[in-house]
């Protein structure tokens, strides 16, 4: 079964070919240079970008997959793309793509949702899908946009059990680094200066919303805003004022440890309540070190993460869910699927 595969969710263009249990091509176009003056995604220059390169990219996939062009009948057994949750004019221009390789190649077009891709990376290794999940399981899709806590009872089989009530965790890691003066994107960073911190730092809150297993970042990030505020003064930002490079270490390693906290204990709370025994964390927060330090420390829980090369997005983990969706005989059978805003489980 041979399957091409679209992600243009927001601010990547990936384009990957799956054939069987092997990853052909995935290649993926980063738009982090068009968007680091902006310290953050500009929706209306993401989509025109996706526009731009996702002819070039999916060349690349097709060249490197050993397959020709123009498409012809036959070539896939399915195309898939990211449906949603992400930028809607984004999504437009992978929706439009798959379409007409659906249409070139007379397969079936699947749309598939992109969170459900990040839990799914987790099986792949060294290109190929290798490690199968084990259900049930407790879900953490970690990431810019999204923070969000499954029940996976099986392939299409999730509830969401809470999610972001603002900031997701790694929107938060981006903020905080803008307010250091840290470049775009700020989760590396941040981790980066974590690293680098000698001595105590602040000492901020641990959000954990007692009684829900919701999110919640906001008030974390405002926490550190008020620290530096009272450090350099309320127009700090503005004025272009930035803590000397120990301190903004410091600074770093005490938020990551407030939000890596918060993140573990949450999710290990919601597994051991529902007597769950393995957990999955996918999303691009879950490349971070410290988090991965912090799960492989409980003793109790098995966690699975995503190689790091998925933890990001991509066209392969929308592929292998399609392959999931094909496998179960459940998918839509047809040239025409609209994206979709929502989250978890399978849509038609």
């Amino acid at each position: 079964m041979k399957i091409l595969a679209f992600e243009t969710t927001c601010d990547e263009t990936s384009a990957a070919v799956l054939e069987g249990r092997s990853l052909r091509s995935n290649t993926v176009f980063s738009q982090i240079k068009l968007h680091r003056k902006y310290s953050g995604v500009v929706p209306e220059l993401a989509s025109r970008a996706h526009l731009e390169k996702i002819p070039f990219v999916l060349g690349g996939a097709l060249r490197r997959a050993g397959i020709g062009v123009p498409l012809k009948a036959g070539a896939f057994d399915a195309v898939a793309f990211s449906r949603g949750p992400g930028l809607p004019g984004a999504l437009m221009v992978g929706r439009v793509a798959a379409e007409a390789a659906a249409e070139l190649s007379g397969a079936p077009l699947i749309g598939v949702n992109h969170l459900e891709g990040h839990l799914l990376a987790c099986e792949f290794e060294k290109g190929r899908v290798a490690r199968p999940l084990k259900f049930p399981l407790l879900v953490l899709i970690v990431s810019g946009g999204h923070t969000e806590l499954w029940h996976a009872r099986g392939y299409g089989d999730y509830k969401v059990l809470g999610r972001t009530r603002d900031d997701a965790a790694g929107e938060a890691f981006d903020k905080v680094a803008k307010l250091l003066g840290l470049p775009y994107p700020g989760g590396p960073e941040v981790e980066k200066e974590a690293a680098r911190a000698k001595g105590k730092g602040p000492d901020f809150p641990r959000p954990f919303m007692p009684g829900t297993r919701d999110f919640s970042f906001s008030g974390l990030k405002t926490a550190v805003s008020y620290y530096l505020a009272a450090k350099l003064g309320q127009d700090f930002y503005k004025k272009g004022l930035r803590l000397p490079a120990s301190e903004i270490a410091l600074v770093c390693r005490s938020f990551q440890d407030a939000a890596v906290e918060t993140l573990v204990k949450k999710t290990a709370d919601a597994a051991r309540s529902l007597g769950l025994k393995r957990i999955a964390v996918g999303g691009g927060v879950s490349a971070n070190g410290a988090l991965r330090s912090a799960f492989a420390r409980l003793e109790d829980l098995e966690t699975r993460f995503s190689e790091r090369a998925y933890c990001s997005d991509n066209a392969a983990m929308v592929a292998l869910c399609a392959l999931r969706r094909l496998e179960a005989g459940k998918f839509r059978n047809s040239l025409r699927v609209e994206p979709d805003l929502g989250s978890a489980g399978w849509a038609g």
